[in-house]
């Protein structure tokens, strides 16, 4: 299924999209997703009734981030090798990770707002990872059973917060409206190998990364195992994977976003975003 959370930022209802692309207000059988209902029980529950019996969402609604109440959220750095090259870091040989404040979740297509004191504000295309069940010390083998689905994400970031003010990545990727994801969540039933999705953005219409999920040093079994033996993994956490090479900072001369920039994320059977870059703060 494709699962949509519709509706005013913070009040979003829980939907679907169904196979003819109509989104449906799935709401009367499950109220919202979050990590309480990312899960088979849930999905079951809405599958009760054919998708035709559930109202439809005008197109004009807002669609929020396709998971709720989000426990934390993990980013991993320099997944790709090629990123790190043009980073000028070495490629990890186990995870960097790092936690990012939840309140900088924004939905697919709402404005991306520049933090106060912003100068470096860099796109990050990245698949997103949905965990639809919790826990520690994960096998490889067993990973993919704690997964519900995945999205596209953009891990918008300041590099001047993230790199120049005491090398905090946290810093640079925690401000609010940071974290476009969806705009709908594909269970993990419909995509056979993350690890082999064509993965891009553009902004305002130029490619600027394009790649494969298949360029990973680590698959997405091997995050969510590694991963857990460092922290506990709850359900309706969201983990960012990394991203491919073409950001930002790593072109010549270095290049960042300014207001109203459009970055536009896609990735193959997950759906593509709409992110305008607006400045409200002096």
């Amino acid at each position: 299924m494709k699962l949509i959370r519709f509706g005013p930022r913070g009040s979003e209802k829980a939907g679907i999209v169904d196979a003819k692309g109509i989104w449906r207000d799935v709401s009367s059988a499950v109220v919202d997703w979050t990590g309480e209902t990312v899960n088979e029980v849930h999905f079951e529950k809405v599958k009760m009734r054919p998708p035709d019996q559930y109202p439809i969402v005008p197109q004009e609604t807002r669609l929020g981030a396709p998971i709720g109440n989000v426990p934390k959220i993990i980013g991993c750095a320099l997944t790709y090798g090629k990123h790190a090259q043009e980073a000028g870091l070495d490629t990890p040989t186990e995870p960097m990770i790092m936690l990012t404040a939840r309140t900088a979740i924004n939905g697919p297509f709402d404005d991306v707002i520049m933090p106060r004191g912003c100068t470096e504000l860099d796109w990050e295309a990245e698949l997103v990872v949905v965990l639809g069940k919790g826990g520690s010390y994960i096998s490889v083998e067993d990973a993919m059973d704690h997964v519900a689905g995945y999205a596209v994400g953009n891990d918008v970031s300041e590099r001047q917060f993230q790199l120049a003010r005491s090398t905090q990545w946290t810093k640079g990727k925690s401000a609010d409206t940071l974290k476009p994801i969806g705009p709908w969540l594909v269970t993990k039933d419909e995509i056979p190998d993350p690890n082999d999705l064509d993965i891009s953005i553009t902004v305002n219409g130029e490619t600027r990364q394009s790649s494969n999920t298949g360029d990973m040093v680590f698959s997405v079994a091997q995050l969510v195992s590694q991963i857990s033996n460092f922290l506990t993994w709850e359900a309706g956490d969201v983990m960012f994977t990394g991203t491919p090479p073409g950001v930002g900072y790593g072109m010549d001369p270095q290049t960042y976003l300014n207001p109203g920039d459009v970055m536009a994320p896609t990735i193959a059977g997950l759906g593509a975003q709409r992110s305008v870059v607006r400045k409200i703060y002096d």
